[in-house]
């Protein structure tokens, strides 16, 4: 398949540029990360409490989780530029509506599940078009693909920030729609599979790891239920962290409303660079390893953080540089190790069943976070619970997911 070109260039060289072309479609969804940052004067102007602030938040993210798969099994007969259209308009139109939202039930149904689907909608189809232009390197591409969901902070939460300051944040939600809703539509372009001669061209190593069917072999794999489970437990600790980033830095720590847009924008470096490392390091070494280093991050930052008090910024700091770049890290291993566990032929199915942890984990995190808060005035036994979790997880990864694919370099 010489002929085939991308971008003007051969197949072989032009699929490359995919990867920032998806990175760029993910820049614009992974904002969701950012709701700390809307959270605070929209709670402050609804008199909202912790709760209930961070329902719209939880809400996106179950919906996201939830779209997710539905999407993988309608991706190849409506083809990915047409989902890809379809989650960004979705996405505009949550945030233009979260702008004129004028309580929490409104602000949760425009942001939460009107922009969550369309997050959903989307999420999958970079990762599944690289995956497949890029057999013989699907880790390293998936994961740098997804780069772009955990930087998004990186330039959302400070640009966010200025439109809040400078406009408010209902006209900062609706310029932010618009924006995103073009950017995701001029991308869509560009999102196509490869002719099926050219998924044949280089057979993935770890193909045959585990032979299965989509979906009942799958179901009954216990490899399923360990990894569904870690994911879960990762996603449970990272997200309930990133909702309330923002709200430590200033009522924990004591910074200013400027300095914790700033912090949300260096954990975005971390989250962000996690993936490559991670979608590497899960080609190469077993999953059981990779899981049990993630965890033993997070069990790290939790206890750092049952000891953060005001004016501990670079705990502060050093704690949360680690939980997100935890989640990051299972957000490349997650699909790599579908990848490797299950037959790639039916990633986009598979992942989208191993993807409902992360709705689970996002709806109890963010919910039990907020819950914990309300109750107890502190977030402090969030993270004794983090740390309990962390312990959990490792024991999951140590004995669920020991020996199920073969090392490929250890």
């Amino acid at each position: 398949m010489s002929s085939v070109k991308l971008f003007g260039l051969p197949a072989q060289r032009g699929r490359w540029f995919l990867i920032p072309m998806g990175m760029l479609i993910l820049l614009c969804l992974g904002t969701v990360y950012s709701w700390s940052i809307f959270r605070a004067p929209l709670a402050q102007e609804l008199q909202l409490n912790t709760t209930a602030s961070l329902l719209p938040y939880a809400t996106t993210l179950v919906f996201y989780a939830t779209f997710m798969p539905i999407t993988g099994c309608y991706l190849l007969r409506w083809g990915s530029r047409v989902i890809t259209l379809i989650g960004g308009i979705l996405v505009a139109l949550g945030y233009v509506g979260a702008s004129v939202a004028n309580s929490a039930l409104t602000l949760t149904l425009s942001y939460g599940v009107i922009a969550g689907t369309g997050v959903g909608i989307v999420y999958g189809v970079p990762m599944a078009v690289v995956a497949a232009w890029c057999p013989d390197r699907k880790g390293l591409a998936v994961g740098s693909t997804i780069v772009g969901f955990g930087l998004s902070p990186l330039i959302t939460a400070p640009l966010a920030n200025s439109l809040i300051q400078a406009l408010g944040v209902r006209t900062a939600l609706q310029l932010l729609g618009v924006i995103f809703g073009l950017i995701i539509a001029v991308c869509a372009l560009w999102m196509v599979f490869p002719p099926p001669a050219w998924q044949g061209r280089v057979a993935p190593a770890y193909a045959t790891a585990v032979e299965t069917s989509y979906p009942t072999r799958v179901l009954k794999s216990p490899s399923f239920y360990g990894l569904w489970s870690c994911y879960a437990l990762g996603t449970f600790i990272g997200l309930s962290s990133i909702g309330i980033s923002g709200a430590i830095a200033q009522e924990v720590i004591g910074l200013s409303p400027t300095a914790a847009a700033a912090s949300v924008s260096l954990f975005a470096v971390f989250n962000g660079l996690s993936r490559p490392l991670m979608g590497w390091l899960a080609d190469h070494f077993r999953p059981s390893y990779v899981a049990m280093v993630t965890f033993g991050c997070t069990l790290a930052a939790s206890v750092m953080m049952t000891r953060a008090e005001t004016g501990h910024q670079w705990l502060f700091w050093s704690a949360f540089s680690l939980l997100w770049f935890s989640l990051g890290a299972w957000l490349a291993m997650a699909p790599t190790f579908t990848l490797r566990l299950f037959n790639p032929a039916d990633y986009a199915k598979n992942y989208g069943l191993v993807f409902t942890a992360y709705g689970v984990g996002a709806l109890l995190g963010t919910l039990v976070s907020g819950q914990l808060r309300d109750a107890l005035g502190s977030y402090t036994p969030l993270f004794y619970l983090m740390a309990a979790l962390a312990v959990l997880g490792i024991l999951i990864a140590a004995t669920a997911l020991k020996s199920d694919c073969p090392s490929s370099g250890s």
